[in-house]
């Protein structure tokens, strides 16, 4: 949705414009900064230059989703003492309102997301003037996608939603201390020993303060129709991430996890006004083009396919490297796949997008997860795989999709279904040893919404084979 900078120690002005430059991508529409205490909105970095020092800066490039007036469209967005910038979404923003609107009144109250999270902090804030607390306080009541830095004047807090779909990237330099939501821009800094800020930590102060609001550990005992729960929480979690949108693209690859997404959305297209796309990557003659195609005509939606050849790969090679940080052929085979269809989806003007990504580690997709069902360690092995999805795959999802200004929205890794999908028995999700298809239970949520059998029961095939990019990659541009 955006991109978000953080400066602190003995900057310059042009090391903000130049993060924000590298950034822009991020968010196409305004530029607003933060600079010592002044703030400047709607700002215009072509050929913009400033060579003063300065010791605390915020820089916000942001992506409108929505057609709001030039007045409210803005960030960064004070309130009092704090300054904030946000990326992101807030699911329950109604009710967070209802919450202060009845406890804390305010002209022009809640015209976005960063305004409510700013006057949500200021409300734990008067308690005792306490930054940290008042945040803590904060992301407990959260439900989203986001990350955000908030400033009180004195103390700087930065934080991650609890599963990780947001990035946010932090490094401390010699002569000053950055953030931002792309670690390419830091890097292209000169920065070398960028971290990630972990799903379960906030930076406050550039030191890291653990804190329990990831996903829970806590054993549930499941009870009732685990079937029904599971699709209920299916449900909800793509509605609450399409209710406000007209429009909405779908990274399809005609798999069982983005037909259980198209299916769903199929369904709230009858109650409300949605326009769905599909898009497809790979080979005309792939697997994943021919369900997807037959999946399109079953549904009656438009479906626009990138073909793959090897011309394809090696003229978006470099950005797909650029953006993802690294080389491994497993993560370029997969940034390429998410590349090629938000670049498809950017073309159509379109601004949203909804992936499966997620359903395989909680559901045990992957061949590999047989071995530790055999062992009896699989649902220690998801949970680890979950816990660790923000670096090895949503990083890399997001930094592709955004850099052709598209948001990636995951309906599979909403909070609760994550933390409900961890306690479903191993036995629900892998039969046994020799299972061939796996993701038992989702199959049978995804028979129960009507899909025909030939997509309920299809193997599981990673992006980067099912496209046919892999082998491009390997037998063709390693080899130059």
């Amino acid at each position: 949705m955006c991109s978000i900078v953080a400066l602190e120690g003995n900057f310059k002005g042009n090391h903000m414009i130049d993060l924000l430059k590298e950034t822009k991508n991020r968010g196409v529409d305004s530029t607003g900064i933060f600079l010592d205490g002044d703030i400047f909105w709607d700002v215009d970095l072509d050929g913009m230059c400033d060579d003063r020092s300065y010791n605390f800066g915020l820089g916000h490039n942001l992506l409108s989703i929505f057609n709001l007036s030039d007045e409210v469209n803005y960030q960064p967005v004070e309130s009092d003492n704090l300054v904030l910038i946000f990326n992101g979404e807030i699911y329950n923003f109604e009710y967070l309102s209802d919450f202060l609107d009845s406890c804390y009144k305010k002209e022009d109250f809640f015209l976005t997301d960063a305004f409510l999270l700013v006057w949500l902090i200021e409300y734990f804030y008067q308690e005792n003037s306490d930054l940290l607390s008042a945040v803590k306080s904060t992301i407990l009541m959260l439900d989203g996608d986001y990350s955000f830095c908030v400033y009180d004047g004195e103390n700087l807090a930065a934080v991650r939603d609890p599963v990780g779909v947001k990035p946010l990237f932090y490094v401390k330099g010699d002569y000053f201390n950055a953030i931002s939501s792309s670690k390419s821009s830091l890097n292209r800094m000169g920065f070398n020993d960028v971290r990630s800020l972990k799903p379960n930590e906030i930076l406050y102060n550039w030191d890291v303060v653990v804190v329990d609001e990831g996903i829970s550990k806590k054993k549930m005992r499941l009870k009732g129709d685990i079937k029904e729960q599971l699709r209920d929480l299916l449900e909800w979690a793509v509605l609450k991430r399409v209710c406000y949108l007209d429009e909405i693209a779908v990274i399809f690859s005609g798999g069982v996890d983005s037909a259980i997404l198209v299916c769903i959305l199929y369904e709230i297209s009858k109650k409300k006004s949605l326009d769905i796309k599909l898009y497809t990557v790979g080979s005309q003659n792939s697997m994943d083009v021919k369900f997807a195609r037959k999946l399109a005509e079953y549904f009656d939606l438009p479906l626009k396919v990138q073909d793959i050849t090897t011309e394809i790969v090696e003229e978006n090679f470099d950005d797909v490297k650029y953006a993802i940080c690294d080389d491994s052929i497993m993560k370029l085979g997969v940034g390429m796949t998410i590349y090629l269809a938000s670049k498809m989806i950017h073309d159509d003007g379109i601004r949203v997008a909804i992936s499966g990504q997620g359903a395989d580690e909680l559901f045990a997709g992957y061949n590999r997860y047989l071995k530790s069902f055999f062992n009896g360690t699989l649902e220690e092995e998801l949970r680890y795989d979950i816990e660790n999805m923000y670096h090895v795959n949503l990083e890399r999802d997001d930094a592709v999709s955004m850099f052709n200004s598209v948001e990636l929205r995951v309906p599979f890794l909403d909070k609760k279904l994550v933390e409900f999908s961890l306690n479903i028995a191993a036995e629900y999700k892998i039969s046994s040893a020799d299972d061939k298809i796996r993701k038992n239970i989702l199959r049978q949520v995804a028979k129960d919404l009507g899909l025909p059998d030939e997509f309920v029961y299809r193997p599981k095939k990673a992006a980067q084979y099912g496209t046919g990019i892999d082998k491009i990659l390997r037998k063709k541009i390693l080899k130059n």
